[in-house]
């Protein structure tokens, strides 16, 4: 696998080694000591998936304190625009965001460490997306941002009108209200 570090420490674009054949394809998703060695130790606990149509924006989320995660994202139908935002407040990159296509086609990975809040973009007529966390998911510390929150001026490639959100993601806390980390 290809580990690219972005411009934020800490987040990491993934490209796996592809094998194509007649046959369809093959790829190693995750391999636990080459992400240590690149990434650094993390202890993933669960995996999740969505489905979601074209227009659908889930985010921006994360959990508060203890109940922080680290994510590894995918997508093995579609193609999405994934955000995340850096919250640590000590961090010279606090309230910059990074993005990254990620398509069954260019079957990159995303890692978003714990202290960032995430979301994405549906590009494609339906996506299904997957997600390894570090933490399991508790209700009682779940947070949200705007996706349209002006400090953080997400480009997001849709136009508003046509996107679809949840309640709890429409009214999501301004940036400037969100509990950060330290």
């Amino acid at each position: 696998m290809n580990y690219i570090q972005t411009e934020i420490d800490g987040v990491w674009v993934i490209e796996p080694k592809v094998f194509n054949d007649a046959r369809g394809y093959f790829m190693e998703s995750f391999k636990e000591e080459e992400f240590c060695k690149n990434v650094g130790s993390v202890h993933f606990v669960q995996d999740n998936e969505s489905k979601s149509s074209f227009g659908v924006l889930r985010g921006l989320h994360y959990q508060k304190g203890e109940f922080s995660q680290a994510k590894l994202v995918r997508v093995i139908k579609g193609r999405v625009l994934d955000v995340a935002v850096d919250l640590r407040k000590s961090s010279p990159t606090f309230g910059r965001y990074v993005s990254v296509e990620l398509s069954e086609d260019n079957k990159r990975q995303f890692f978003i460490p714990r202290g960032f809040v995430h979301g994405f973009l549906v590009l494609s007529d339906e996506a299904i997306f997957t997600y390894k966390v570090d933490n399991a998911y508790a209700p009682q510390a779940e947070a949200s941002i705007r996706y349209n929150d002006e400090t953080i001026g997400v480009d997001w490639p849709v136009a508003p009108e046509q996107m679809l959100l949840s309640p709890k993601d429409m009214n999501g806390l301004p940036f400037s209200e969100a509990e950060y980390f330290d």
